[in-house]
């Protein structure tokens, strides 16, 4: 479950830490391994919260604020979890034109949460994108694989209804 990114409870298991503590041993005497290391951990945890960076630093000797940084500076990391459905909304040039701010100030309102957020529930996150690739569909918004285009704030409900 993941809540807004101020009250994130750490959730993880012991299984996941022996996951992570295996492929720590088997790759930090390779150079370069922190990238994946890191990897590796979001895959197990999805995110990587500070009790992760935390665990690969102690493990590692790396300074935690070194896997910080990189974790803040790749956008392939987030340091919070994501729901179960993760909307992605367009905010590139033509889905911007045709609406895309609407659709996403509408879906921040509706949720009640913000850029990077995840709802209580754990049901929804929520991110913008500056293009999914389906600019003649603007504006466009991407709930995990499905695409929604020609959207409208009036179909937000009966969509976001779908993933119940």
């Amino acid at each position: 479950m993941c809540t807004k990114s101020n009250a994130v409870p750490f959730k993880g298991t012991p299984e996941q830490e022996a996951e992570l503590k295996k492929a720590i041993a088997e790759l930090k005497d390779q150079r370069g391994a922190l990238m994946p290391i890191m990897q590796k951990a979001q895959a197990i945890y999805g995110y990587l919260p500070y009790e992760v960076q935390k665990m690969i630093a102690d493990e590692t000797g790396t300074p935690i604020e070194k896997i910080y940084g990189v974790a803040t500076f790749y956008a392939q990391f987030t340091l919070n979890p994501k729901g179960k459905y993760r909307i992605s909304v367009c905010l590139g040039t033509a889905c911007y034109v045709k609406g895309g701010d609407k659709i996403w100030d509408a879906l921040r309102k509706k949720l009640g949460i913000n850029e990077g957020e995840c709802t209580s529930d754990g049901r929804f996150s929520l991110d913008s994108c500056r293009c999914i690739g389906a600019c003649g569909m603007a504006p466009v918004m991407m709930i995990n694989d499905d695409v929604y285009g020609r959207l409208t704030v009036d179909q937000l409900d009966s969509i976001l209804e779908k993933y119940n």
